[in-house]
């Protein structure tokens, strides 16, 4: 009798249980089947051109001698965010060593229970480590003697014709198509001068051909290489659409506005325009050009050529100049590289109602606005800012390093730990951590305390898989971090308990004046005020961030306190009151400054709102 269970993990002690997969096998079976989310290993789980959707889930029998009636078909829950021509569903089968295999899911939704939702369902002959993941689309073809003309579906302007004869016997061919957007190409042109011919690029053709049939006839190839680098080259809106998820979301225009550009000449109509193959194979080091290769231009912005051997991967270029063959090489490379990058930052955010309860992410660049946006929704709130953009791959790790006076825990107890982020570009790689000052009497000339967040980045071929430990990080194995966050906490509020006869009450009728007034404006002052106004004082950026952290959604409070503080910073002999009308002028608030005057003039007290103060020590 064949049954499905669901199978729950969970993830870490704040969290509640995770579906981590449903196992259809005989009732035998299932009773001795663990399975387990084991995500910390996911780095060494994707390869090139791989997009993690899923959790990385182990499937193992408690009784070694248990004898398993394979097939047994496992569902695994995924989200993939971006989907189109180009790439497709696969579930990912590793053994321990990391050797893997690829099945075809039988489907990719359905009903489990009650609920519907998107499940990558196989059958699988044995147990390992499972995973979902978006690659390339891989198509096969079988060309025999009388030849093929080949056309995958994921693009329909790509062609290769096969002519009769071109094999001895049937030859199985597998074909992958990645897509380049022009935005990349356009990028690399404002780098350097010697990228600046290039004006645009055809898809790179991944194919597979077996080395031990030699073409016996040239094999013409067909692509697009538009004359100029622009949508148009997209083709149609489907396939441009899947392009903008698979490469635009790598390098977003903010990205640009940090570039300077190192020429000013104008791409146009050039009579010395050319095209230039080039080839990758690994058995001769990599990338090179094919000078004796002659490709066509032809209408519609197509371009044909002829292949008279085997290539593991193929890309064409146009320029509108000579290039050395170095310069093309190097600037296929560093396209290639970028294809498998993404720009992103670091977004570290506090709960509104308690800044020692911090969450931090890895956000792709493209993402920040809308994240920022379900973070404030979330009950969550800056400072500081998000980080400065940087370029990950898919699987690197983020390490996170506490230094200065603030460090973290993941549960509450266990305090000083490096923390790692793991990036995947269509999961949401997330912390949530608890900090504190590491010493309470530090920091003794500023209002809070200090910290920063160092981040380095560990390049996916220097960790090191241990059964025991998941991933070790070898100190020697990250560089220069690759950016830092400022860290800030509000000192905490001493309350003195002091015998009746000790404490201390005010005398300054002056002082419960200037009390009242600043109550008093922080209610009249609306928002645009409030923000015009924390402008033109003389304040620092962290007393401000200070204050906006201490009372995240009273702006009364606020401002009350941004003026205690800025009165506090005058000296003794200023005449304050000329100054706060001066500013509250200048803000546009000049009613406010003849009426502040008249109050002062004339010793109005209103009764502030009640509100509890720690005697002042």
């Amino acid at each position: 009798l064949y049954l499905e269970t669901r199978y729950l993990d969970v993830l870490s002690d704040n969290t509640p249980p995770q579906v981590s997969c449903y196992i259809r096998a005989p009732s035998s079976v299932l009773q001795h089947l663990e399975c387990r989310i084991i995500n910390s290993i996911s780095s060494l789980v994707v390869s090139d051109n791989e997009e993690l959707v899923s959790n990385v889930i182990t499937v193992e029998c408690s009784e070694m001698e248990k004898r398993i009636p394979f097939p047994i078909c496992i569902a695994i829950p995924f989200t993939a965010r971006h989907r189109g021509n180009y790439r497709e569903i696969m579930v990912k089968v590793s053994d321990v060593n990391f050797q893997s295999s690829y099945l075809t899911p039988n489907s990719l939704e359905g009903m489990r229970g009650s609920y519907k939702g998107t499940y990558a369902e196989v059958k699988v002959y044995k147990l390992g480590i499972f995973s979902v993941v978006s690659c390339l689309k891989k198509e096969s073809f079988t060309v025999t003697k009388k030849g093929l003309a080949l056309k995958p579906s994921m693009d329909s302007r790509i062609s290769l014709n096969y002519p009769p004869g071109v094999f001895s016997s049937p030859v199985l061919i597998q074909l992958k198509v990645q897509p380049v957007d022009p935005s990349l190409v356009a990028y690399f042109k404002t780098q350097q001068d010697i990228s600046y011919s290039v004006l645009s690029a055809s898809p790179v053709i991944h194919i597979q051909h077996p080395s031990t049939h030699p073409f016996q006839k040239p094999v013409t190839v067909f692509l697009p290489c538009s004359p100029q680098s622009d949508k148009k080259s997209l083709g149609s809106e489907v396939d441009r659409k899947r392009t903008s998820s698979a490469t635009t979301n790598r390098i977003v225009p903010l990205y640009f506005n940090w570039t300077k550009r190192t020429s000013t000449r104008k791409p146009g109509n050039n009579a010395c325009e050319s095209l230039k193959l080039l080839g990758f194979r690994s058995q001769d080091s990599g990338w090179f050009v094919l000078d004796g290769v002659v490709v066509r231009t032809m209408q519609s912005g197509l371009i044909s050529f002829e292949l008279c051997e085997h290539l593991e991967r193929f890309i064409v270029l146009r320029l509108s100049s000579i290039m050395e063959n170095s310069h093309l090489v190097s600037f296929v490379k560093s396209l290639e590289e970028a294809m498998l990058s993404t720009t992103a930052c670091v977004v570290l955010y506090h709960q509104k109602d308690n800044p020692h309860r911090v969450v931090i992410l890895v956000v792709p660049s493209k993402d920040l606005n809308q994240e920022l946006r379900q973070l404030h929704l979330g009950g969550l709130n800056g400072p500081p800012q998000p980080s400065h953009h940087f370029q990950v791959k898919e699987g690197e790790q983020l390490l996170l390093r506490f230094t200065g006076n603030i460090f973290a825990s993941s549960n509450g107890k266990d305090y000083g730990k490096d923390y790692k982020l793991i990036f995947h570009l269509q999961r949401k790689p997330r912390l949530e951590l608890q900090i504190k000052e590491v010493d309470e009497f530090g920091n003794y000339s500023c209002p809070h305390y200090k910290g920063t967040i160092i981040v380095y980045k560990v390049p996916k071929e220097k960790i090191v898989y241990n059964l025991d430990q998941s991933l070790i990080l070898n100190e020697n194995n990250y560089q220069l971090p690759i950016c830092k966050l400022p860290l800030r906490l509000p000192k905490h509020e001493k309350l003195i308990n002091r015998p009746q006869s000790t404490k201390r009450i005010s005398t300054d009728p002056l002082e419960d004046l200037w009390d009242t007034l600043f109550y008093w404006l922080s209610e009249e002052l609306s928002e645009e005020n409030a923000l015009c106004l924390s402008a033109s004082l003389p304040l620092r950026r962290s007393t401000i961030q200070l204050i906006k952290l201490r009372a995240p959604n009273d702006l009364a409070e606020q401002t009350y306190e941004l003026l205690c503080f800025w009165k506090r910073s005058l000296p003794n002999s200023t005449d304050k009151l000329r100054l706060l009308a001066r500013h509250l002028r200048k803000i546009g608030r000049s009613d406010l400054s003849g009426e502040l005057k008249f109050k002062w003039e004339n010793k109005v007290f209103t009764k502030p709102p009640q509100c509890s103060v720690g005697a002042e020590e």
